[in-house]
């Protein structure tokens, strides 16, 4: 199960990554939603790969989707 996480989770985040911004180019508060659960599943992917080298970028995207979110709230 590990491995198949491993290896078809990546194309769900890039098409959930893809949608958060056609939303948020169309002025959906929503899109901060949707960008914020899209950072747990990278974070679950993170650990699961060992690739830790992306919790920077996991960090600052949780902070700007949730500044965002609150900021378009």
């Amino acid at each position: 199960m590990k491995q198949i996480i491993i290896t078809y989770l990546p194309y769900l985040l890039s098409l959930i990554t893809i949608y958060t911004m056609l939303l948020a180019g169309n002025k959906n508060k929503g899109a901060w939603a949707v960008g914020l659960i899209n950072q747990f599943l990278w974070l679950i992917w993170i650990f699961l790969t060992q690739a830790w080298g992306l919790i920077p970028m996991n960090i600052a995207l949780w902070v700007v989707y949730g500044r965002n979110y609150l900021k378009w709230s």
